[in-house]
């Protein structure tokens, strides 16, 4: 990672900084731990910021800030640490979400399973003792981009779409989970329903996850989810939360 960080304007819109050119745990934690260390500083220039699986953007408006200068006080603050194995802010959140696994809810268990060369029961273990961190939120409201799941799993998408998955579906592809927000097509493969809910609108916070977070997803019985179905309001699915000091 030597020709990293590295630091790029994205037009006027704001700085891009860059911890790697592909998802790796370390590239990830950089990012994530570089913006909580901007967010701290209060510069009066910066609008907002966001990460992605490698990298942490910062907006403002560079029409009127020059950008050579808000780039010096990134740099500054680069070398300040070791922001590969920086330690992760802390307030993040561990989730624990009730998952039906295969069944009908899920139908592609199997195939992934048998992707990854495992057995369906296998997978299963596997997926729901993993413990996995929101690495991004992305390409629709609060959904959350999760992994990194170990090496087998590095199962490509499918060449073909599934028309539709529902709210709530958990799917696997390249390492990661994602928790679907809305019913929507995917090349990911659909292994796990939850009835956890990652966009609420209506909420004082309304994307349930952030980056950093961490999940896990124990398996559960089609009596046992049945009834967090019908006895949730919350959105939350029968999910427990613990605050991560």
């Amino acid at each position: 990672m030597a020709e990293f960080p590295r630091i790029r304007m994205v037009g006027l819109a704001g700085l891009l900084v860059q911890f790697g050119d592909k998802m790796s745990e370390p590239a990830n934690r950089a990012a994530i731990a570089f913006r909580a260390a901007i967010d701290t500083q209060n510069w009066p220039e910066v609008r907002e910021t966001s990460t992605s699986l490698v990298s942490t953007f910062v907006s403002a408006d560079l029409a009127a800030t020059a950008p050579e200068a808000l780039t010096e006080k990134l740099q500054a603050l680069v070398g300040t640490t070791d922001w590969f194995s920086a330690p992760l802010p802390d307030g993040r959140t561990l989730w624990e979400i009730p998952t039906l696994y295969g069944t009908d809810a899920a139908p592609q268990l199997e195939e992934a399973a048998q992707a990854a060369g495992v057995s369906p029961e296998t997978a299963i273990q596997e997926l729901s003792s993993a413990r996995v961190r929101v690495l991004t939120i992305g390409f629709a409201p609060g959904q959350p981009y999760t992994g990194e799941l170990p090496p087998h799993w590095n199962i490509p998408r499918q060449q073909a779409l599934t028309k539709s998955v529902p709210a709530g579906a958990l799917v696997v592809a390249i390492r990661q989970l994602i928790i679907f927000t809305n019913a929507s097509p995917t090349g990911w493969r659909h292994v796990g329903q939850t009835a956890f809910r990652t966009f609420r609108p209506h909420h004082a916070t309304p994307f349930a996850l952030s980056p950093g977070d961490e999940l896990c997803f124990p398996s559960v019985s089609t009596a046992e989810f049945d009834d967090i179905m019908q006895g949730d309001t919350s959105g939350n699915g029968g999910a427990q939360r613990q605050v991560l000091a």
